[in-house]
Parts: C-alpha cells; sequence; structure tokens
C-alpha cells in the first residue's frame, strides 16, 4: 500500500500549492499560442446587420517573468491589407499592442481590445486544448472560446460580445500558425 502524504505535511508552499498546478496548465497553453498566426474573421455586427470578412496577424511573445508564476505576454496586431471596416466601426483597432500576465485561473490584462481600460478575464479550462475568457469592462460582456487545433497548427477562435445586455457582436477567428 502507498501512503500519499505520510508525515501530514499541510504546509504547501509557493511550489506546492494548487495555483502552480493551473499556472502550469495556463502556462503551457498560453506557450502553445507563442508565435505569429495569420487570422482569417468574420464578424457580424447586430446594430448594422452587417458581416465583414477580414484577414488579420496576430503576433503572441512571452515576455520576461517578473514573478516565477506569472506569465507575461504581448500581443501585436495589424491587417492584411486596408479594410473600410475600420472607418465603419472605429470600436475596434486597426494595429495594436496589448501585454497581459496571468494569475491563478486570470488573465489580467493592461487593456482590452474595445477599450483602452485594463481588466481581468476569468479563465476556464475545457480541455488541454481549449480555454475560454469571461470579461467585463464598461458596459461590455465577453466571451471568448480559443481552441488550438491539429499539432498547434491551427486555432479556431468564436467571441461574443454583449453591450448593456444585448448581443452586439459576433466574431469566428480561423488562425492559421506562420511562424513559432
Amino acid at each position: 500500500m502507498v501512503v500519499i502524504n505520510q508525515n501530514n505535511n499541510f504546509n504547501y508552499g509557493e511550489y506546492n500549492s494548487p495555483e502552480v498546478n493551473i499556472n502550469s496548465n495556463l502556462k503551457r497553453w498560453f506557450s502553445r499560442n507563442i508565435g505569429l498566426w495569420k487570422s482569417n474573421r468574420t464578424y457580424y455586427i447586430d446594430e448594422k446587420n452587417k458581416t465583414y470578412n477580414l484577414c488579420m496577424f496576430i503576433n503572441i511573445e512571452a515576455l520576461e517573468n517578473k514573478k516565477e508564476w506569472e506569465s507575461h505576454y504581448k500581443f501585436t496586431w495589424y491587417p492584411e491589407k486596408k479594410y473600410s471596416f475600420f472607418k465603419e466601426n472605429p470600436k475596434y483597432k486597426e494595429k495594436g499592442e496589448m501585454q497581459a500576465f496571468i494569475r491563478g485561473h486570470q488573465l489580467i490584462r493592461e487593456k482590452f481590445y474595445l477599450s483602452d481600460v485594463d481588466g481581468i478575464s476569468n479563465i476556464k479550462q475545457v480541455d488541454e486544448h481549449e480555454m475560454i475568457f469571461d470579461s467585463s469592462y464598461e458596459d461590455w460582456y465577453i466571451i471568448e472560446h480559443t481552441r488550438l487545433i491539429d499539432d498547434d497548427n491551427y486555432r479556431y477562435r468564436v467571441i461574443y460580445s454583449w453591450e448593456k445586455d444585448k448581443l452586439k457582436i459576433v466574431e469566428n477567428h480561423h488562425e492559421i500558425r506562420i511562424i513559432t
């Protein structure tokens, strides 16, 4: 018979805490997303009853960690070409940069895509390939599903955005890894 924790050691410390397990799973999943992605996107904007298709590039980089269990990342994005989408929908930024880090089961963002306010996205792990990000800021509530596919060469993202309790934006992103 194998006895686990036979010394009844309940002093978990930094390396034995449950947060370490959560962070290592999230850290591993985020590291699988590092690189340059070509993102073919479809946006449905409710208030205009209109669908847009465009191609963006997203680059995800790991930054030097300030704390061992707070993994830091930088996200940059820019369009493949000029699109009227950005003039018609000024809430969306044509290009930009955001830094974020993982703390526990949350992604702490220096700003959001539809706003320059900082905030927190709660993270739910569906399985080893998919995460759900649940965010609230200003009048927005956003749910984002991101799934890695085919040995992490592809990603599928679907994002639902409610403004003042009304579904306003639905996005589908089919992404192909360009560079790791």
